[in-house]
């Protein structure tokens, strides 16, 4: 008599909706976790006694490790599966969390960092596709927006967080990152039950190809925005690691918070500008952009140097306005730009500039201080950024190219970034 056979039992997934939600929390806990060091480097610094120069390359490393793992596995969920890439990345993204509570020293914190930028660039193009699949069919515009906000308010909401549990809580380096543990294992759990959308097509070492290049017809494009793509992302690099110790140093601030209120004060209004501003066209929002992100930047530096937090803060929040808009609207115009089916090489081209903006600039920043002084170096560094903005600006105003004309199709979302999916952008 043959044994009867019992079927193995299915595993319970969730409806699409409610996997787009945990999908988007997840996205968002992400960045909330690579910025939530941000308050805690003036912690680190006191206690073990680097230089700013220190400071600044453990902030870089996470970028660099960050950018190396976009371009090898920005789309590799689209031929392994959205839920093993995943699992992967929040497996790496929780050892980060524990070798960041432990650290005794440089060395450990560097090395959290590179972990945890690992971790972020495996999940970015995974969390940013997954929500697109899991959109409800009657807001097709959701994943976008979710996908496009997520990541700058995580950016806000870490730093100010942190600076929050520095200030107030018990064991200031340790706390914040055993609870990101626990929120990642319960991500993880739950990732489990969220419906898998892609089916695994290759394998692993298939899929880890780079794709990188910038087609000829955006070529132009690529070009007069790029001055404005290393201006954003430099502003945003000094403000993440270096933004504490303008509040303490030069505001003469004693309270983490408000070294995290740096950080939000940028990232924040980026959020929201880039939530108000979605359907102008691309050319005018980042024109606008532009022109908010100079006249921001300048008031804050004229705060630095009148020791003024209110002024400071003022243009902080007036940079942001313009920092998401201008990236919105400079995006768009490259990606629209292209042939569709050549649209995810560029993305990693794009953010290939972008995240080398947004770490190296401030590596040097960090060893200028160290001669002229925190104040001095950064008003050169954000004379620079407002020339780089407005050169960007004339370079778009005198490139008139139009916008491929391709079907659409669907590429890898842009991951860490406040702008819309490329298949959602508006032209002229």
């Amino acid at each position: 008599m043959s044994a009867e056979v019992v079927p193995a039992p299915r595993r319970r997934v969730m409806p699409n909706l409610t996997g787009f939600w945990v999908i988007a929390g997840l996205y968002g806990m992400f960045l909330f976790a690579s910025s939530a060091p941000s308050p805690l480097y003036v912690v680190y610094q006191a206690q073990w006694h680097f230089s700013a120069t220190t400071l600044t390359v453990i902030f870089a490393v996470y970028v660099f490790a960050l950018l190396v793992a976009l371009v090898f596995t920005g789309s590799i969920s689209d031929q392994i599966g959205r839920r093993p890439t995943l699992l992967v990345a929040g497996i790496v993204q929780v050892v980060a969390m524990v070798t960041f509570a432990v650290a005794p020293g440089v060395f450990w914190l560097s090395l959290a960092r590179v972990l945890q930028g690992i971790a972020t660039g495996i999940a970015t193009g995974a969390l940013s596709a997954w929500l697109l699949d899991l959109q409800p069919e009657h807001r097709p515009g959701l994943g976008p927006t979710v996908g496009s906000t997520a990541p700058p308010a995580g950016l806000a909401l870490g730093a100010i967080g942190a600076g929050v549990l520095v200030q107030y809580a018990p064991a200031p380096t340790h706390l914040v990152y055993w609870l990101l543990v626990a929120v990642f294992a319960a991500g993880l759990l739950a990732v489990l039950a969220v419906p898998e959308t892609m089916p695994a097509t290759a394998s692993w070492r298939q899929a880890l190809r780079p794709k990188i290049g910038v087609p000829a017809q955006a070529r132009g494009a690529f070009i007069a925005v790029t001055p404005l793509l290393v201006a954003n992302w430099a502003l945003s690099g000094l403000f993440l690691s270096l933004g504490g110790s303008l509040a303490a140093g030069v505001l003469h601030s004693r309270s983490h918070v408000v070294g995290g209120l740096v950080v939000l004060a940028l990232a924040g209004a980026a959020v929201l500008a880039s939530l108000l501003t979605t359907k102008i066209a691309s050319r005018t929002l980042m024109l606008g952009g532009s022109v908010a992100l100079v006249i921001g930047l300048g008031i804050a530096l004229v705060g630095l140097h009148q020791t003024s937090t209110g002024l400071f803060f003022t243009g902080s929040v007036l940079a942001g306005l313009g920092f998401g808009p201008a990236w919105m609207g400079a995006f768009r115009l490259v990606i629209t730009a292209s042939p569709a089916d050549q649209r995810a090489a560029l993305v990693s081209a794009i953010f290939v500039v972008s995240y080398l903006a947004f770490s190296v600039p401030a590596i040097i920043a960090g060893i200028v201080s160290t001669h002229l002084g925190l104040l001095t170096t950064t008003t050169w560094y954000g004379g620079i950024v407002m020339v780089l903005t407005v050169a960007a600006a004339v370079a778009t105003l005198l490139h008139r190219e139009l916008p491929a004309r391709t079907p659409r199709t669907h590429c890898p979302a842009c991951p860490g970034t406040t702008a819309p999916h490329p298949t959602a952008a508006t032209t002229e």
